[in-house]
């Protein structure tokens, strides 16, 4: 499109824009004839400053531009007369020169006229008055004496100024005095004192007055004020005082119940304008100090609109409705009672709009209705004029009826434009409005700009523009796509200003829109173009952090948006701008901030605009560290034995402390090194610390939060405590032997805290236990262990350590037991019997040493065992020996893993801590037979048309005799079906048998076990298949030697050959012929080569040995194939072409794997029969 488009965007103000006119009056070209209209005028109550110049305004428009005139309190104001009043140029604006004159002269009530040819506008009545700013007058105030208690009113009655001055008081100082519940001004200006204190004695009550168009602030003379305490000084002094001022007064000074000083009585009235502020005032005395409260007694109170001021005393409601007329009651109370106070608000209003006249633009013959409807109370007067005439004094006009607050306008003419104002006032006010009726005939036109684009966001209500004028008014059309035809439903609505909203737009609402406006002059268009933008939503909002002081903090705002539109991140710090701090990096969708501080605490919030709107998510960043240390130690309550330890808390830096850690430090024994004494609860900040004696204490706090510990606190005052007997004795106190003749006794040492005092030893105890003899002791020092020598093996002694120093001795040890020394045993078990459970298990006994014998601490008996031969072995053939330990004092155990029919030997030794005693004499024990092991292999030869021959090797493990063997075999077809079982018996001695009157080219499964009189052992699997038929052999050979034959082979290689010519041909030219994609779409099911990944052959595989076939039964003793069998078709088919080798027997594609091609286990090879050769080929 080559056209120039101008764009648009759819956003709030542009909204605001739209419904505006929506709402606005008809707007008339200014290029075509119309009345005046009155654009900008001076506010109807004009107060002016007498220092500057008066302008008062008047501006219009209209085709021609007007002509403008001025009245004065009602008569024509001659302005070219007055050489101190210029009007602007091509304006109705007044200039009034006041310099040299006084303003006064120029008060009253002005009224601007513009007139053209078409009609005449008039503005308000604008009152122009003088500020003032009267001075006070003067008067002499004398010093007010009042008792305490009594309540008080210092008035302040400023002149009448224009406005009314603001009320202040203050003091001599420029210092505003302090206002509360006691002390307030009221809305006239007087302070009011609900009790007066010894306090409020000054001399400097000052009550100003502030004057704002002037700028200019008066004062009232000072006020004095004495507080007099009557109990506090005689009658005497009293009665001098009560000759000047009225110091007596009704007024109670004791304490009394509240009643009110303004306003006074139990009622009030008070009335409101709609659309003002009212102000209800209630200030009470009384002692104690009342407490003010309202309620409307009709109804609630309006809380959006309502507030509270001067400590309750007024209620201001703003935007004064009617529904705020009604009775509000007032309450003041104190401890002794309460008052209330009823106000009855009337609520009266000055005339305001409900629909004011609106221009009206009328074809010749058309009809046009003016409305003025207002409403008011009381109900407001309406009168008409037409150019400034009132109707009853203009000419008559048939086309033209007044009824009330109607103008009806019938069959209007070319020539009969007019301004017609209506005016309505009551007794509180007046309201004006010019509504012209401008008579055209003109065609259509679009005011709208060509081929505006505008641009909104996906769900927001989109606004068409099609400003349009014409006469009569034309109607208006819209066209999407210059196709459809919208009408006035959902989603469109078309407004009378023509234009088209969409209610929530949609990305299918883009595109072209054609508006069209006509009447019977005429018609014309305008086209827009409409793009619904993706709305910019923040997909990962920053989350709230806390950090630790130089750490890192990471705010993550990741943000989709419409792909048209360039967004643009900013981040800010609590609606700020982030710190210039080179620490601060915004990335595309984070905000990093390194080496972290307290500084950086606050809200961050990403904020990601367009230029249609914009998105934003907000969290807090907490900094947090460790506390700082605690300060100021003090020790309080000091004891022998404890004191009372102080501190105060550091910055707890935004990590609650959770506990405080005290250390001491003991300068006299371990000088330098901390140690931890006590912990206390985060919200304390004592400890009770009890001591040792003999100790010169220093203390420390840590304080610990989330973050980790704070750094020490500075060490307390030192602190001494006396020397003491040892309190406490030394503990793990223990009694054992190294050698078989004596008695080692340990300890652990106290520490230098714990010793309690100089010269610390320790007292050492023992006697033998159970034997009627006194304690041996020795005293020893600086060491953990004595050694008592000459004592019986292995017997219990009573041991106990006392702690001894200068000072004394410490408490009563007790008594711990300990044996000395251990010695290896004396003798072996006796009566062992050994009782056989199976042929993998049996059970030993014997009877225990006696525990003189033992000569220790007895760990238990030890069992040697090994195997000497099998029972059907004639010579020996020891195996390892094998021990088991049993703890405890045991007479029996288990000996498991046992082979069968062998020949056995143990013996058992008794185990103490020193060793092992002597073993017991060999015992020997049979196991009885069991099933036996696997036969060693199982070979197929000599693989015929229906015979074959098997070959096995009996057992490595017989585990028994041997009684024979057992063979099953079954057939499998070529759908892996397998047949009926037969079962065969061998002799035991036996190892080859021929198997006759099988099937030619079939495939065979053989199970094979060996047996004993226990039962069956683990079965064997292997398969084979008999050969082909030597007639089917012929019939293939002589097919592949066929000329005709091969001329096809040769045919179809040719045709494929140039097939793949073609291909090559065509892919170079760029052409596709998707054969590949055919051939694999369109596979023969029949025809499927060998898999190479698992080297089975067609369907049927080895690996599903383990799985029950097709129509298969399982053996009677469920093993159908041994997994670790040396000798089956398996191996032997490692490097076979899937030919069957000379003695029949298959090798190649079914053996399950894809290796050499060297064959194992045949002398000689034939060639390859013609039918495996086409089998290949195809």
């Amino acid at each position: 499109m080559d056209r120039k488009r101008k764009w648009v965007l759819s956003s709030g103000a542009l909204l605001v824009l739209f419904l505006g006119r929506m709402t606005t009056a008809l707007e008339v070209p200014l290029d075509l004839p119309q009345p005046p209209t009155i654009t900008h005028q001076s506010p109807k109550d004009f107060i002016i400053d007498p220092r500057e110049n008066i302008l008062i305004y008047c501006e219009a428009k209209g085709k021609p531009h007007p002509s403008f005139s001025w009245t004065r309190n009602g008569t024509h104001f001659d302005v070219e007369k007055d050489s101190k009043v210029l009007m602007k140029p091509s304006s109705g604006t007044l200039v009034i020169d006041i310099s040299g004159e006084k303003a006064e002269a120029y008060e009253g009530i002005y009224q601007c006229t513009a007139r053209n040819e078409h009609g005449t506008a008039v503005s308000n009545n604008i009152f122009i008055r003088q500020s003032r700013s009267p001075l006070w007058s003067k008067e002499r105030k004398e010093a007010i004496m009042v008792q305490v208690g009594v309540s008080l009113v210092l008035q302040c009655r400023p002149p009448a100024g224009l406005p009314p001055p603001i009320i202040f008081w203050m003091d001599n100082n420029f210092q505003r005095l302090p206002q509360n519940t006691r002390v307030s001004q009221a809305l006239n200006g007087d302070l009011y004192f609900s009790n007066v204190l010894l306090d409020d004695t000054r001399n400097d009550y000052i009550c100003y007055a502030r004057f704002p168009h002037t700028q200019t602030i008066q004062q009232k003379q000072p006020i004095t004020v004495k507080v007099l305490d009557m109990d506090a000084i005689n009658e005497t002094v009293a009665d001098m005082y009560n000759y000047t001022n009225n110091l007596f007064v009704d007024s109670p000074s004791g304490e009394r119940r509240p009643s009110f000083m303004a306003p006074l009585g139990q009622s009030s009235t008070q009335m409101a304008l709609r659309g003002g502020v009212l102000e209800l005032e209630c200030i009470a005395e009384g002692l104690p100090t009342p407490e003010v409260s309202w309620y409307k007694e009709s109804g609630d109170l309006p809380s959006s609109r309502m507030s509270f001021h001067n400590f309750q005393k007024t209620l201001k409601i703003a935007d004064v409705m009617e529904a705020d007329a009604g009775d509000y009651r007032c309450t003041a109370k104190n401890s002794l009672g309460s008052a209330h106070h009823t106000i009855k608000v009337n609520v009266k209003a000055a005339p305001f709009w409900i629909s004011a006249p609106r221009n009206l633009i009328l074809a010749p013959e058309e009809t046009g209705i003016l409305t003025c409807r207002v409403s008011g109370d009381p109900k407001p007067q309406i009168a008409w004029s037409v150019n400034g005439v009132p109707i009853k004094d203009s000419p008559k006009d048939t086309s033209r009826k007044v009824e009330d607050d109607t103008v009806i306008l019938s069959d209007v003419q070319t020539g009969s434009s007019a301004v017609y104002q209506c005016n309505a006032s009551n007794e509180f006010g007046y309201l004006l409005a010019n509504a012209f009726v401008n008579v055209l005939a003109e065609a259509p036109r679009v005011l709208t700009p060509p081929n505006n684009v505008y641009q909104v966001i996906t769900n927001n209500p989109a606004f068409l523009d099609c400003a349009s004028f014409g006469s009569p008014i034309p109607a208006i059309t819209w066209f999407k796509d210059s196709q459809t035809s919208i009408l006035n439903r959902d989603p469109y609505v078309i407004h009378n200003n023509g234009t088209l909203e969409i209610n929530v737009a949609q990305s299918l609402n883009s595109g072209k829109y054609t508006c069209i406006a006509s009447n019977n002059l005429g018609t014309r268009e305008n086209h827009v173009y409409l793009e619904v933008k993706e709305p910019t939503r923040i997909l990962a909002q920053p989350e709230y952090m806390v950090v630790q002081r130089n750490r890192k903090a990471v705010f993550e705002c990741k943000v989709k948006h419409d792909p048209t539109l360039i967004p643009t991140m900013n981040w800010l710090k609590d609606n700020g701008e982030l710190p210039d701090d080179e620490r601060f990096l915004v990335d595309t969708d984070s905000l990093t901030i390194n080496e972290v501080t307290e500084e950086d605490e606050g809200t961050y919030t990403c904020v990601m605009n367009t230029t249609l709107d914009q998105d934003s998510a907000s969290a807090m960043l907490t900094v947090v560290e460790e506390p700082d240390p605690p300060t100021d130690l003090e020790l309080t309550d000091q004891r022998e034995r404890s004191v009372q330890l102080t501190w105060i808390p550091g910055d707890e830096h935004n990590s609650p402390t959770q506990k405080f850690l005290v250390q001491y430090e003991d300068l006299l024994h371990q000088a330098g090194v901390w140690h931890n004494l006590t912990e206390e609860e985060g919200t304390k900040t004592t400890a009770h610390l009890d001591l040792s004696p003999y100790a010169y204490y220093s203390f420390r706090v840590l304080a610990v939060n989330h973050v980790g510990y704070s750094q020490p606190s500075r060490p307390s005052r030192q602190y001494r405590t006396n020397p003491a007997a040892p309190d406490v004795n030394p503990t793990d106190v223990h009694g054992v032997g190294t050698e078989h003749n004596n008695l080692v006794i340990s300890w652990k040492e106290l520490t230098g805290l714990q010793s309690n005092g100089p010269g610390l030893q320790y007292k050492v105890n023992w006697r033998q236990k159970d034997v009627e003899e006194d304690w041996l002791s020795e005293t020893v020092a600086n060491t953990s262990k004595y050694v008592v020598s000459g004592t019986p093996t292995f017997v219990p002694y009573e041991v106990k350590v006392q702690a001894v120093n200068d000072y004394g001795n410490g408490p009563a040890p007790e008594a711990v037991v300990g044996y000395s020394g251990e010695d290896v045993p004396m003798s072996a078990p006796e009566s062992v019997q050994v009782l056989v459970q199976n042929g993998t298990l049996a059970e030993v006994h014997w009877e225990p040493v006696l525990t003189s014998m033992v000569r220790g601490r007895l760990q238990g008996y030890k069992v040697s065992y090994w195997r000497e031969r099998s029972l059907h072995q004639a010579e020996a053939q020891q195996e390892e020996q094998q021990v088991l330990l049993f703890s405890g004092n045991r007479t029996d155990g288990r000996l498991p893993g046992l082979k069968p029919y062998s020949l056995y030997t143990l013996n058992i030794r008794v185990v103490n801590g020193k060793g092992e005693g002597p073993p017991s004499p060999n015992h020997n024990f049979e196991t009885p037979e069991g099933v036996p092991g696997p036969p060693s292999f199982l070979r197929i030869k000599n693989t015929d048309m229906d015979s074959l021959t098997l070959e096995w090797g009996p057992p490595q493990d017989n585990n028994g005799r041997l009684t024979g063997y057992t063979l099953k075999y079954q057939p499998v077809n070529s759908s892996n079906e397998l047949g009926p079982v037969e079962e065969m018996m061998f002799p035991a001695n036996e190892t080859t048998v021929i198997l006759a009157d099988l099937k030619y080219s079939t495939r065979y499964k053989f199970y094979f076990n060996a047996k004993t009189i226990k039962g069956s052992g683990p079965t064997i699997t292997e398969e084979a298949v008999t050969i082909m038929d030597e007639a089917m052999k012929s019939d293939q050979v002589d097919l592949a030697t066929q000329g005709w034959f091969i001329g096809l082979m040769c045919a179809i290689a040719l045709l494929i050959l140039v097939l793949l010519i073609i291909c090559f041909i065509k892919r170079n030219k760029g052409g596709k012929y998707p054969v590949k994609e055919k051939e694999d779409a369109h596979q023969d099911p029949e025809i499927q080569p060998m898999k190479d990944d698992d080297g089975t052959f067609g369907e049927y595989s080895d690996t599903e040995d383990h799985k029950p076939l097709k129509g298969s039964r399982t053996p009677s003793n469920g093993t159908v194939k041994r997994d670790d069998s040396d000798d089956s078709l398996v191996d032997y088919g490692e490097g076979g072409d899937g030919q069957f080798n000379e003695d029949g027997s298959f090798i190649g594609q079914y053996s399950g794997k894809k290796e050499k091609d060297t064959h194992e286990g045949n002398e000689s090879s034939e060639a390859p029969s013609p039918v495996n050769a086409m089998n290949s080929f195809v």
